[in-house]
């Protein structure tokens, strides 16, 4: 027996396997085929990280490149007026040379354009162009011109050279690039201007000018040339009193001789021998005059006929003046942002020298019928005679 059972032991090792095994084996052999279907999710798994993880993107159309972010072109202030238009008879300077520079008004009060009187903001050199001249004061000297150009520089809308250029009469060799160089920046709606007297007196201006442009609007201040002939001789005698006596030079041989007009004094004071030269090359309509006796007894009077002439607004009125009885001459009140009015300098206004009757009435009947021939030339009678 105990044989037995060790035979049926071995036995079964050595035959197959035992029962336990076959019936695991033939439960895994029964269930459904697995294998094909984990593959396939393995596949899917792989191919969608795959995709997810970029390189897929290959297959797409390539995306547009972002646009960087909008830039804003640099504006200038709220405040400031549109640059200048160039002009079609006398082109603008497009080009500004780099040095900085403020404009400043007729007061000396810095200001932005359109502002009367001097106030307001400062205007910075990058606004504007330099023009030539579209209007210049060009005489008579002694006749009130710097009055003039002080009175017009109130206006918000005229800029002006204050310094006497003298380029149609000794710098015209210097060209008329160097000229332009020389004027202040001027917005759309202003105008550019210069004042130098000696132009009215020189031969050659009204051709040079005409040359630059023909359409300059021409000023002439005139005064009694017999007073301006004093006064010429008195700003002389101021710089140099070892000059002979206002008589010596108004006559060739004392006061019984002709008038010299070799003198520049009274040859000034011609005023129509020099208004025939200009009327070759401008129009009587292109021409303003000005009376000298009036811009002192009537500023604001003679101050409107020149801004209408000049196209502007009648800014300059007479609450802008007041009359300095120390001077004998009109001043300007007192500006906005100024800590007293402005008067012309010690240089105007000056006494002049006692000169004897008989030969200012000498002067008088010499000068009458040239004076006579300016009034029926302008249309105007100036009360000289």
């Amino acid at each position: 027996m105990g044989r037995s059972g060790g035979g049926g032991g071995e036995g079964s090792g050595a035959g197959g396997p035992g029962p336990g095994l076959r019936a695991h084996l033939g439960a895994l052999l029964r269930a459904p085929p697995r294998a094909p279907l984990l593959l396939s999710v393995l596949l899917l798994g792989t191919y969608f990280f795959y995709c997810l993880s970029g390189p897929c993107a290959a297959a797409r159309p390539p995306s547009q490149p972002a646009a960087p972010p909008a830039t804003r072109t640099p504006q200038p202030p709220s405040w400031a007026p549109r640059p200048g238009r160039l002009l079609p008879a006398a082109a603008a300077e497009s080009e500004a040379p780099p040095e900085p520079e403020v404009e400043r008004g007729g007061a000396g009060a810095l200001r932005s354009p359109g502002t009367p009187g001097g106030g307001g903001l400062p205007l910075a050199s990058s606004f504007g162009s330099r023009r030539f001249p579209q209007a210049l004061i060009v005489g008579v000297k002694k006749g009130g011109t710097r009055a003039l150009l002080e009175f017009l520089r109130v206006h918000p809308d005229v800029r002006a050279l204050g310094a006497e250029p003298h380029f149609f009469d000794r710098c015209y060799n210097k060209g008329l690039a160097w000229y332009r160089s020389l004027m202040p920046r001027t917005l759309d709606g202003q105008i550019t201007m210069e004042k130098t007297p000696s132009y009215f007196v020189t031969k050659e201006a009204p051709r040079r000018i005409h040359n630059m442009s023909q359409d300059t609007k021409l000023i002439v201040v005139v005064r009694n040339p017999v007073t301006r002939a004093i006064s010429d001789y008195t700003q002389t005698l101021s710089k140099n009193p070892s000059i002979p006596s206002f008589q010596a030079l108004a006559f060739r041989n004392g006061s019984s001789g002709l008038v010299d007009t070799a003198w520049s004094a009274v040859r000034i004071g011609i005023y129509a021998k020099h208004l025939d030269n200009w009327l070759q090359y401008f129009p009587l309509s292109h021409f303003l005059f000005v009376s000298g006796e009036r811009l002192v007894s009537d500023p604001a009077g003679e101050m409107g006929r020149v801004q209408d002439f000049l196209g502007l607004k009648r800014v300059v009125t007479d609450k802008h003046f007041y009359f300095n009885e120390t001077k004998g001459f009109p001043c300007l009140k007192k500006p906005e942002g100024s800590s007293r009015p402005r008067c012309l300098g010690k240089s105007k206004g000056r006494p002049h020298p006692h000169i004897e009757e008989h030969v200012v009435q000498r002067l008088r009947e010499f000068y009458r019928p040239f004076n006579l021939k300016f009034y029926q030339m302008t249309g105007q009678d100036f009360g000289w005679d």
